[in-house]
């Protein structure tokens, strides 16, 4: 689900449109479309693939001073043109564009949408026939669309034109982003400012469940029951930080939230046309001829390339080592005869990373930097680059980079495994693109994690995180990320390992974090929670929808079990930026830290 922009104003409007749609371009999609109306019709152009196409496809004849636009990832149907947005009603009456999720749309098909014949496989298609069903009771557009809005639930931000009234575009929010612009005689929608700066720079921000009638001269939001806010503009900062942060408080908040999207560009940037692996032929080759892997990596990569080490020992079959950069550079073991060095790095620069790097060069060994800039001193002077098109991530504390590091390893696991002739029952792709929408499902409830970290972090000096094979190395992560932003003392570890020591840290209301997304290990894990429990803990339990029992903190939404560590992050990500945010830390630039360690 990715972009929305819209146009009223005395202008034409295709260009401001197509402009807008290029803006949001980086939020990564597989079809596009826009509606423009003029004074004889609504015009509909759409296609699946790019912006460039989308282009080609617009009428260049016609002169339309009011538009929406929408940039799609399929979520409900395959990407195709059919299911492409803008949608439109029976009649043809009212188009529609929308981002989010509608979780209740096959109740509503049932209840109000029977004898209509549905035209794509979307649950967009069945709010814009709502839409004119309850038009067709009512005899009163605005109200009609506030009652649709208020029968769905789920995420939304929607924009809908009406073929009989060329003065409004009708928009709605929930949960999804959406903000209006105001300029002189026109007026604008976006999902993002980024997308309309190249008109306005004034923007109101939308809260949830509010609507609002987009005129040329006049903006008007509402709430469900009708009741008119009045709001202040802000303004876009025309400078590359705040555009970039939009209308978030913060960095960290924007680049947890991009996750999906980074999941979704990721998949489009490593699949060719055919739906197959699209990998440099010499990295292909590099992983086939080596014996044994050696990951190099520090902080949040190192953590990164411990999941890394799960993928590509149970997909490609290749031995794996996790080192810390630091230590590896003064105390190198012994080395397998055909060794394949994978650098891991979110800015390419970390320095001792690159100390590694010039030591195994002068060995003669290979390898392979996995970063997101490609420009980079590892990149740079590695033999071979994994781009991980994440994006910049300014927010010290790195998210989005992590799960694009995971995503990558994942596919170059797959990739190598298909090269060896190892027959998977596994398709990355598909199965990122099912981790995107859990991802972004469980972004849409932050108001979830952040009661999770007053209840358990409010005033706490401390946290534990606990869990079983994969689980402990994500609890690793998100302890490092509580206490690099919150300054709560963190630590993660194995489960099995409590009664070995570290149980003796846990007091009366010790907070311990669990994770429960193995079904190997789920009642170990359980275990452990009642022990600390019968020691004062006050526990946490984020658990896999399948695995999950009575009492437990937070359900996961169920993806392939070998890649639950990029879905059950981001809760531990949110709950650090809770835990931050309430104690007044410095949330993007915590203290002592820089985002990028460029010496030893």
């Amino acid at each position: 689900m990715c972009g929305i922009v819209g146009y009223i104003g005395y202008d034409d409007s295709k260009e401001i449109l197509l402009k807008g749609l290029e803006k949001l371009e980086y939020r990564g999609y597989d079809s596009a479309g826009i509606a423009v109306m003029s004074k004889e019709d609504v015009y509909i152009s759409k296609v699946k693939g790019r912006i460039a196409q989308l282009r080609e496809a617009v009428d260049g004849n016609v002169h339309a001073t009011l538009g929406i636009g929408h940039t799609r990832w399929a979520t409900h149907g395959p990407p195709s043109q059919e299911n492409a947005h803008p949608h439109q009603s029976k009649s043809g009456r009212f188009s529609i564009v929308h981002n989010g999720v509608i979780e209740n749309y096959l109740e509503v098909r049932d209840e109000y949408l029977s004898g209509i014949e549905l035209k794509s496989q979307t649950d967009t298609e069945i709010v814009v026939q709502l839409i004119e069903v309850l038009y067709n009771e009512m005899n009163d557009v605005s109200a009609a669309f506030r009652k649709a809005v208020e029968l769905l639930k789920g995420s939304y931000a929607i924009a809908l034109i009406d073929a009989e009234d060329a003065e409004t575009i009708y928009i709605a929010k929930n949960k999804s982003p959406l903000l209006v612009g105001l300029g002189d005689g026109f007026n604008v929608v976006a999902s993002d400012s980024m997308a309309m700066l190249q008109v306005t720079d004034q923007y109101l921000e939308l809260m949830d469940k509010e609507t609002v009638l987009l005129r040329r001269e006049r903006v008007e939001i509402q709430k469900l029951d009708g009741t008119v806010v009045e709001r202040e503009p802000f303004t876009a900062e025309l400078n590359e930080s705040d555009i970039e942060k939009g209308t978030y408080p913060h960095f960290m908040l924007k680049e947890i939230d991009e996750q999906p999207l980074v999941l979704r560009r990721i998949i489009q940037e490593y699949q060719d046309e055919n739906n197959e692996i699209k990998l440099d032929p010499d990295v292909r080759q590099a992983m086939k001829d080596c014996d044994r892997i050696y990951i190099i990596a520090a902080g949040t990569s190192y953590h990164a390339g411990l999941i890394g080490k799960q993928f590509l020992e149970k997909f490609a079959q290749i031995p794996v080592e996790v080192h810390v950069a630091s230590e590896f550079s003064y105390n190198m073991p012994l080395l397998s005869e055909k060794p394949l060095f994978v650098y891991i790095s979110q800015s390419g620069e970390t320095a001792d990373s690159r100390a590694v790097l010039v030591q195994t060069k002068e060995l003669g060994h290979p390898a392979l930097t996995i970063t997101n800039v490609p420009g980079s001193t590892l990149s740079r002077e590695a033999d071979y680059t994994l781009h991980l098109h994440a994006g910049p991530e300014i927010a010290v504390a790195s998210t989005k980079a992590y799960t694009a590091q995971m995503a990558v390893l994942a596919i170059l696991g797959v990739d190598t495994a298909n090269a060896k002739g190892i027959e998977l029952d596994f398709d990355p792709m598909q199965e990122l693109a099912i981790v995107a929408n859990a991802m972004e499902a469980m972004a849409d409830q932050k108001d979830v994690f952040e009661d999770l970290a007053r209840e358990f972090l409010a005033t706490t000096r401390n946290c534990f995180f606990i869990g079983r094979s994969i689980d402990y190395y994500v609890g690793i992560e998100g302890a490092l990320k509580l206490k690099e932003i919150s300054y709560i003392q963190a630590e993660g570890f194995a489960g099995g390992e409590l009664k070995h020591g570290t149980i003796a840290l846990i007091e009366e209301g010790t907070p311990v974090i669990a994770l429960a997304t193995q079904a190997g290990v789920n009642d170990s894990i359980r275990g452990n929670v009642q022990e600390v429990i019968a020691r004062g803990a006050n526990a946490c339990v984020i658990s896999m929808k399948g695995l999950d029992k009575s009492g437990d903190s937070f359900v996961l939404p169920q993806v392939h079990e070998i890649l639950t560590p990029i879905v059950s992050v981001l809760p531990l990500q949110l709950i650090s930026y809770y835990a931050a945010l309430h104690r007044n830390c410095d949330v993007d630039k915590p203290r002592n830290l820089a985002k990028s360690v460029t010496v030893e």
